[in-house]
């Protein structure tokens, strides 16, 4: 059977097809009167009609498209944004065309080529670094962009980030108010923002409490994953370097902590404690459950899809950006020291 067109929508519901047009795009619907969009919608329900965004973004020159850049799909943290994303633009009468890029700047650069060579209008990008070229001549080629979870030192590229300093703080000052004096950390990649300002907060923290500052407490890892995790502990125990909690980066630095503590024999967190970042899913059910300083990962993408909307919708407004508070959670894998009661 013939697919209905725009035209066999218009005629049945008595309207131009101008008219019908508007009133089944979401951005334009508030442009017609509501009892003629419901109707035009009825009435496009019923023939079976579905619009041709090829035909429509050939049409407007808009493709209502964003592309999204996550660095790693296997990391849980990226999930939860990615359902905020689209959950802003939807409604909005956009879609999101996701893609990984595996934390290879080749491949970043070729997934982002390709998604400008199918039109979207904007990119929602998790995979910036504080010194980004690329990042820098799409600004310079007036891509419009959101950075989530990380910044650039450019500061005028709109970004919504999680408040990682006082993050950080929190987790030092829980432990100091255990007892903790020595707490190690396992920072992230120096190239990236959270792993740059979490270091960085973490070093503040101890000076700010009067902590142990020793160097040989921070142990930097290559990458955000369990087995850098891992390897970054181990050096630490190797080193002879005494501490009773350790700050991992993120949570998969974490579960990387806790291989080790099977590999090892050690109990936590009666030898040693350990709080992890960004509280993924599931954390609950790790023995024993870890402590984590919870990142609003859904409210960090409808933001991000926000501000992207905002600029798309006004070009000229200047690129904000945004930091959203943190909590930790306090789970069992944090306790006093032994000996501290």
């Amino acid at each position: 059977m013939r697919r209905p067109t725009l035209r066999d929508v218009a005629r049945e519901a008595g309207v131009h097809p101008a008219t019908a047009s508007r009133a089944l795009n979401p951005t334009t619907r508030a442009l017609v009167n509501s009892d003629t969009a419901s109707r035009v919608v009825r009435v496009a329900e019923s023939l079976g009609y579905r619009p041709n965004p090829i035909a429509r973004s050939l049409k407007t020159s808009r493709s209502a498209t964003v592309g999204l850049v996550i660095p790693d799909l296997t990391n849980p943290l990226f999930p939860p944004m990615v359902r905020g994303i689209e959950d802003v633009l939807g409604p909005a009468g956009y879609n999101a065309w996701l893609v990984n890029t595996d934390n290879d700047r080749d491949r970043e650069e070729s997934q982002i080529d390709s998604l400008r060579s199918r039109q979207v209008e904007g990119l929602i990008i998790a995979t910036a670094r504080l010194q980004d070229p690329l990042l820098e001549r799409l600004q310079s080629e007036g891509v419009r962009m959101v950075l989530i979870n990380r910044r650039t030192t450019a500061a005028d590229i709109a970004s919504v980030t999680a408040d990682d300093a006082s993050g950080i703080a929190t987790a030092v000052r829980h432990l100091r108010d255990l007892g903790h004096r020595r707490i190690a950390h396992l920072a992230g990649p120096q190239d990236t923002s959270t792993g740059a300002v979490r270091r960085r907060a973490f070093l503040q923290s101890l000076h700010d409490h009067q902590l142990d500052d020793d160097a040989a407490l921070i142990a930097d890892c290559e990458s955000w994953t369990e087995g850098e995790g891992a390897r970054a502990l181990r050096e630490l125990l190797d080193s002879g370097t005494t501490f009773t909690a350790v700050i991992a980066g993120n949570d998969l630095l974490a579960l990387g902590c806790y291989d080790v503590f099977r590999e090892r024999g050690i109990s936590c967190p009666d030898d040693l404690s350990v709080v992890g970042f960004n509280d993924m899913p599931y954390l609950d059910k790790l023995q024993p459950p870890l402590t984590s300083v919870r990142v609003p990962h859904y409210e960090v993408g409808a933001e991000a899809a926000r501000l992207l909307l905002d600029g798309l919708q006004d070009p000229d407004r200047h690129p904000r950006s945004v930091l959203l508070p943190l909590k930790l959670i306090v789970r069992q894998s944090t306790a006093p020291p032994a000996g501290v009661v």
